[in-house]
């Protein structure tokens, strides 16, 4: 059983499936998938259905309608020129949030096979999907966790339990989990959004500084925390605690992160134990 569409969303869909059938090629067949909670829609080789097309070439200006809110035409945009959504699905990624710890870990290269991984706010699950397949983490011999207020599907190699990870207890299982301290926290916490830019920040904020004082407090020597930060002038303070416990930290923006959007990343390396 698929979840309930509402009225303008349903239409925005049916609009977006007439867009990609317009520019499909023969023998090609569209299909619109409901997937953690965003819509993403599969081109696919009637010939061979377990192929995927490329979304090269597939780029559309969006025209205005009266009747549709303006919110709805940027959605709909978004999701017909955005490459990530169908190689998400392509590669079986729990999201498209994936993608951007797979180009840090390009950058950086700390996910290193035989570490261990906490990761805060791990639903849907596409960053537990990445740190388990590059730190080579076995079912059975589990050496990624993670939390989230949310359920996240299973995982191999991966354990993730529900539990809000401001609450210390939350962060004791984790460790308990694990059976050690982890050489890496991840964290791509943000709060729901309001729609206000700075109560949005400060909120995000928040989360960021839950994250560090919980890999402050629990990582091994030379650990490295990466974790979500929006500038705004709040974050300062996390900042500066970072450079103190840290040896490195550096701003990132990976290329799945929208350009209009205020997301980016920060990563500390070579945690120092006090």
């Amino acid at each position: 059983r698929g979840p309930v569409l509402d009225h303008e969303r349903a239409l925005d869909v049916l609009f977006l499936l007439l867009q990609f059938r317009r520019c499909g090629r023969k023998n090609q067949a569209v299909a619109a998938v409901f997937l953690n909670q965003q819509i993403v829609l599969i081109m696919t080789d009637i010939n061979n259905p377990g192929s995927f097309g490329s979304a090269r070439g597939l780029s559309q200006k969006i025209k205005k309608d009266k009747k549709r809110k303006s919110s709805s035409t940027r959605w709909i945009g978004r999701q017909l020129n955005d490459p990530y959504v169908l190689e998400t699905q392509k590669r079986g990624y729990k999201s498209r949030a994936a993608f951007k710890l797979l180009q840090i870990e390009e950058k950086y290269k700390f996910l290193i096979p035989g570490r261990a991984v906490v990761d805060l706010g791990c639903a849907p699950g596409g960053w537990l999907q990445i740190a388990s397949q590059k730190v080579n983490s076995l079912v059975g011999k589990e050496k990624v966790v993670g939390v989230d207020l949310l359920p996240t599907d299973n995982i191999a190699g991966c354990v993730s339990i529900l539990g809000d990870i401001t609450d210390a207890s939350v962060g004791d299982e984790l460790i308990e989990i694990l059976g050690c301290k982890p050489d890496i926290v991840l964290s791509d916490m943000a709060a729901n959004t309001t729609g206000h830019r700075k109560t949005d920040h400060i909120r995000t904020t928040y989360l960021l500084e839950v994250a560090l004082d919980f890999a402050i407090e629990n990582l091994n020597k030379n650990g490295v925390f990466l974790a979500k930060c929006f500038k705004g002038g709040t974050e300062i303070d996390s900042l500066s605690l970072m450079k103190k416990h840290f040896s490195r930290v550096n701003h990132i923006k990976p290329d799945a992160s929208r350009k209009e959007s205020v997301e980016g990343y920060v990563i500390a390396t070579g945690f120092n134990i006090e």
